[in-house]
Order: structure tokens, then sequence, then C-alpha cells
């Protein structure tokens, strides 16, 4: 198999996880955001889906990655801090300006959170592959 047929299957790979973890971190926000503010559970379903991807891209996407375990998990938490970042800015973003000025009501939020949701998806896969789980390759 070619590198560029490696590598787009390794992203397809990426992809389907990440979809898992979306999964768990959106319908975690909708349950959370029963008892808590939405930018509280935001955050609080990111982490469920923090725990998520990080499991099953260690297993399924990047099983090969030449680094010790704590150290995946520290760049890990670092390149998804950022994509937390991201996440939050956008939803809020489109929850509280451009959805509203669209004259978007219905559903607001959820459309909002899945849009800050698939937003770092392109940063995070270059970060994990380069320093959370680098190759030995």
């Amino acid at each position: 198999m070619t590198k560029s047929a490696t590598n787009r299957n390794q992203f397809l790979r990426f992809l389907l996880v990440g979809g898992v973890a979306a999964a768990v971190n959106f319908s975690s926000r909708i349950v959370l955001n029963l008892w808590m503010p939405y930018s509280s559970a935001i955050l609080a379903a990111y982490g469920c889906g923090l725990i998520t991807a990080f499991l099953l891209n260690r297993r399924f996407v990047f099983a090969g990655a030449a680094n010790h375990l704590h150290h995946q998990a520290f760049w890990f938490l670092v390149v998804n801090l950022l994509a937390v970042a991201q996440t939050l800015l956008v939803s809020l973003l489109f929850a509280d300006y451009v959805l509203l000025r669209l004259g978007v009501t219905w559903h607001a939020r959820e459309i909002a959170h899945a849009i800050g949701v698939v937003t770092p998806i392109f940063t995070s896969y270059v970060g994990h592959k380069k320093l959370s789980f680098p190759s030995r390759s």
C-alpha cells in the first residue's frame, strides 16, 4: 500500500473515531445541559468525548505510536485544549450571534454546538499524528 493510501486510511479511521467521540460529546452535552448552563455543559461534554477519542485513537488509528502512554496523554491533552477553545468559541459565536442574525431559532444551540464540534477536525488530526501519536517510521 502506498504512503498516501496509508495516510488516507488512517485519516478515515480518525474521522470514524472522531464521529463516535463527537456523538458522545454532542449527546452528553444535551443531557448535561439539563443540569448546568450551556457553556459548562459544552466543556463537560467535551471531556466525555475526549476520553472516548483518546482510547479509540490509541487503539484503532495510531496503534503504531512510538512514544510512551504518558507522552501520548500529555500531547493529546495539549492538542485538545486548543481544540476545545476552538469548539467553545465557534459554538458560542454561532449560538449567540451568527444563527441569531440569520434568524435561526429552531435548535440553534444544537446546530451551533455541532458546528463547533466539527471545527477542529484537521488541526486535531495533524496535532495527534505529529505530537500525540508519532509513528516509529
